[in-house]
């Protein structure tokens, strides 16, 4: 199960440098997980300022 990034996100780019394999990049708006790379490791979610990055 991969990890998305709700609307809560707040585009600090905290989650993307935290991301193992760089499934994490820049979107519009807020920052997008790619759920084909994701490994479910929870990194990004325990960086998060918001706690926006939640398993699908």
């Amino acid at each position: 199960m991969a990890y998305i990034i709700t609307d809560a996100c707040i585009a600090c780019g905290a989650c993307e440098s935290e991301c193992p394999v760089g499934a994490i990049s820049e979107g519009a708006g807020k920052y997008e997980i790619d759920a084909d790379a994701c490994l479910d490791c929870g990194s990004c979610q325990s960086v998060c300022p918001v706690d926006a990055p939640q398993p699908e």
